[in-house]
């Protein structure tokens, strides 16, 4: 077995490596379903979190939780779009971190999921911990290994 233990790769936590949440798209629990599909779309995304007025986290919404909804037996219905909110469709039941988690939790967890939400200790949404920065931390410490 590989032995990738390194003090400074497990002292490292995942508040170090987040997207910080003013750059991450979101969505309000009070918004309709057509705001939220314009979010997605023009930002190129497939899920984003879904915050209330301070900043707490309750959960993600997509494209396909969105789509689904509106998929009637004959027709798709555009017309729930704007008769349907965010917290009707969004999922509620999903993995979070905190900024002063280890690193290697958060590896555990993008490897079934593309991003984590990472919260602070009150629950206020502080970014997002993706499957991308992850392997660059990987890819870094490898190679530093490796000279």
């Amino acid at each position: 077995m590989i032995n990738l233990q390194s003090d400074e790769l497990l002292e490292t936590t995942v508040g170090q490596f987040m997207i910080d949440a003013d750059k991450v798209a979101h969505v309000q629990v009070g918004n309709n379903l057509e705001h939220a599909l314009l979010v997605l779309t023009k930002t190129g995304y497939t899920a984003i979190p879904v915050l209330d007025a301070s900043f707490r986290l309750h959960g993600l919404i997509g494209t396909n939780m969105i789509m689904d909804k509106i998929f009637g037996l004959e027709r798709i219905e555009f017309e729930k779009l704007d008769q349907l909110h965010v917290e009707e469709v969004m999922l509620t039941d999903i993995p979070r971190l905190k900024t002063n988690d280890p690193i290697l939790k958060g590896f555990g967890l993008v490897i079934n999921h593309a991003f984590v939400c990472v919260e602070n200790e009150d629950q206020v949404f502080e970014g997002i911990f993706t499957r991308r920065v992850a392997l660059k931390q990987l890819n870094k410490h490898l190679r530093t290994l490796n000279k």
